[in-house]
């Protein structure tokens, strides 16, 4: 989920097929967002980013006037920034954390490399597959499952791989019956605009309750409808996980793809080696307060008071973030409306599970409402035990308790000898506020495309508001590469 990546898509796991990447359009995972991470290793990061070493020391001489200011560091902000340099813009990056990547967080956990933001990438992703092939990194295939916990009317049932996702794939396909029509051009979301209207309005709720599913079916599904809504089937838009589906090819398989890989060396990787391409000045801890355009210049105001100036700008952070800013003159109707409908996933959670030998390799999927955890997902062996990677919408949870942890899994239907949890908290992550990106009902028709149009000297970069893989980092990228694009005054 976050993450995203935005970046949970939990389909089907132990389903593997051999890759074709070229038969399909092109996916990732969601909840991811999400959408992946920021950090970069530490050696990268300091060989990337030289310019950033002295973020946070502000003096007289410093300059304060660049050709653009992009503020956010993910991958939208610095996409941008690299596509600006590379025109021979002078561009000041301004991050609030002491760190890059945005809601993208690569560390270590139990001696391996985790993502504390987003995990999965999908190389047919059309944004993401060439910035991986252009800084040559490789990828690893995540570990198959032996086993499938899904929750039935007499509890937490466990099956082979094939029934198990079998179970979740037929639902899926009738779920979205159509959405080849209603989603035919995936990158151009409205094209079909007519047949969105009233689809737009339905919540996940709405659809599951259309297709009159059996007991046996609506728990096949709902902790995942569940969960990328942030909580409640009722809060998400049925057309953002439709929209999903299409862009990943219209199909089980495709969808089951988008949480097969990981880049190899985590997507901090990717990151840094962004920024040593570009290399733009970048500031941390420093947030923005104030962004005011005059209509001939824009003066962007940080919270130790200081103030830079630019010819143009870009906007880099989530949408939940927006109103954290104070824009003069204010924003336009639909990106207020973003910013305090919010599009990410406010309760969202990221939890590392380090567990004993045991369990094995097996996916759990909890029913919507019964478990504060209602996925979990086996990542790597350790000397120990395994890794597993889960997510949570529940405000009730504390994700650092094992306690809590192990009661919630409990509950999908195994017992995890806990070692250790490594956890972020995106939703009261003052930077982020939110997750993985998921658009509640109405805010596909009614917010696009003015949430990704300029406005006056600002252009907007999110994965949030991205055309196609809005939650995911492809979806980061395409935003940052149309932001510059705005900038640069290019169709």
């Amino acid at each position: 989920m976050p993450d995203s990546p935005g970046e949970l898509a939990f389909s089907a796991r132990g389903i593997r097929n051999t890759m074709q990447f070229s038969s399909r359009p092109t996916r990732r995972t969601l909840l991811k967002a999400a959408g992946a991470t920021a950090l970069a290793t530490p050696a990268v990061l300091a060989a990337a980013a030289p310019q950033a070493a002295a973020v946070g020391q502000t003096d007289a001489a410093e300059e304060r006037s660049y050709d653009v200011i992009v503020i956010g560091a993910g991958f939208a902000g610095i996409t941008a920034a690299r596509e600006l340099c590379a025109q021979g813009k002078r561009v000041l990056v301004l991050e609030a954390r002491d760190r890059v990547g945005g809601r993208t967080w690569t560390g270590s956990f139990a001696g391996h490399l985790v993502e504390r933001g987003g995990t999965w990438v999908e190389p047919t992703q059309p944004h993401l597959g060439p910035e991986l092939k252009r800084y040559s990194l490789a990828l690893e295939e995540d570990l198959p499952v032996d086993r499938v916990l899904l929750p039935t009317p007499k509890g937490p049932g466990q099956f082979t791989p094939e029934e198990g996702f079998g179970r979740i794939g037929a639902v899926m396909d009738r779920m979205f019956e159509g959405s080849r029509e209603y989603f035919e051009k995936p990158f151009t979301p409205l094209y079909r605009a007519d047949l969105l209207q009233s689809l737009d309005r339905l919540t996940l709720r709405d659809r599951l309750t259309q297709l009159s599913l059996t007991a046996e079916e609506e728990l096949a599904i709902n902790g995942q409808t569940a969960i990328y809504s942030g909580g409640s089937s009722k809060d998400g838009a049925f057309t953002m996980f439709a929209h999903w589906w299409a862009l990943a090819g219209w199909n089980n398989a495709g969808w089951n793809d988008t949480q097969r890989w990981r880049i190899a060396k985590g997507t901090g990787a990717l990151l840094g080696a962004m920024i040593a391409e570009a290399a733009p000045t970048i500031r941390l801890n420093t947030p923005v307060t104030t962004v005011t355009d005059t209509g001939t210049r824009v003066y962007v105001t940080v919270k130790s008071g200081v103030t830079y100036s630019a010819s143009k700008a870009v906007v880099a952070v989530p949408a939940n973030v927006w109103p954290s800013i104070k824009f003069t003159p204010t924003l336009p109707a639909a990106l207020t409306a973003a910013g305090s409908q919010g599009v990410a996933v406010k309760n969202a959670v990221k939890l590392w599970i380090h567990a004993r030998k045991g369990a094995g390799r097996f996916y759990g999927q909890g029913a919507e409402g019964g478990t504060p955890i209602p996925m979990v997902i086996p990542f790597k062996e350790t000397s120990q035990g395994m890794l597993y990677v889960a997510f949570s919408t529940d405000p009730t949870l504390d994700p650092q308790s094992i306690p809590q942890v192990k009661a919630a899994v409990q509950k999908v239907g195994v017992d995890l000898d806990i070692l250790g949890l490594y956890t972020h908290d995106w939703g009261r992550d003052p930077y982020a506020r939110g997750g993985w990106a998921f658009r509640k009902p109405g805010q596909l028709t009614t917010l696009y495309p003015d949430v990704t149009n300029p406005k006056g000297l600002l252009a907007f970069a999110s994965g949030d508001i991205a055309n196609g893989w809005s939650g995911f980092i492809d979806g980061a990228i395409e935003s940052g590469l149309r932001a510059a694009r705005q900038t640069l005054g290019a169709t």
